[in-house]
Formats: C-alpha cells, structure tokens, sequence
C-alpha cells in the first residue's frame, strides 16, 4: 500500500486544468473542479486554497505523451508544472501517462464542462491501478 493516502490529481492543459481528490486506502478518486490557466499558468492562488482544504500527502499529473509513448511539447509542460506544484507546496509528485483519459472521460460523460476534473480523477484511478502504489 502507497505511504500517501491523500493524493490530488491534475490533467494539465494549457486554458483550463482539471483537479480530483483520491484515497490510496480505498483506490478511489472524485473530481474536484476545474480550474481556468493562461497559457499553461494557473492560478496559484485557488490550487493553495485546494491544498489548504484537502491537505494531500501526494500530487499526480497527468503525462500527454503521444501515442507511441515519445514525449510531446505539452508534456514537457505538464512535468514543469509538476515541479512547481512541488516547488511550491512542499509536497511530493509523480506523472501518469494519460494517454486515452479524455476520450474515456468524454465515453464517461456528455458534460463537456466537467471532462477536466473527470479526466484528473480517470489519471488517479490509474495510478491507484499500479502495481508499486
């Protein structure tokens, strides 16, 4: 079992950002919300509210890798915002490739509004899914 029980979740984007909340404990996660980014910047100020309140032990991002697993220019961006969430809050990341976790957000729901936090929450699940957690 993971030493992080608390663990938030994010599917980096460069306009909007979705956020879920999990338990290692129970291997499940919600989606919490989205939240608007200018050019691949958040704002700062909201993610430390959601850190405050749901105190996380742990952060993972979602990796956009391309299809045959190489990197692409997004994901070298989502692994600088993972450093700055660390650098930031003192508290440990991890990437998750998630490759797929829209388009089975988008099977999951017709609600376009929520695809973000919905995709964040499908990025958690599959790291709970992972051996070594």
């Amino acid at each position: 079992m993971s030493e992080y029980k608390h663990v938030m979740a994010f599917d980096y984007g460069t306009k909007k950002m979705g956020i879920a909340m999990g338990q290692s404990i129970t291997g499940t996660a919600n989606p919490l919300k989205n939240i608007s980014a200018k050019n691949g910047i958040p704002n700062w100020e909201e993610i430390g509210k959601l850190v405050a309140e749901w105190k996380p032990d742990l952060f993972i991002v979602g990796l956009p890798l391309n299809m045959d697993g190489s990197e692409s220019a997004i994901s070298v961006r989502a692994k600088k915002f993972a450093r700055r969430l660390t650098g930031r809050f003192n508290i440990p990341h991890r990437t998750v490739d998630e490759r797929l976790t829209s388009f089975e957000a988008k099977q999951q729901t017709g609600e376009k509004s929520d695809l973000d936090a919905i995709a964040a929450k499908l990025i958690l699940e599959s790291y709970f899914r992972e051996p070594d957690n």
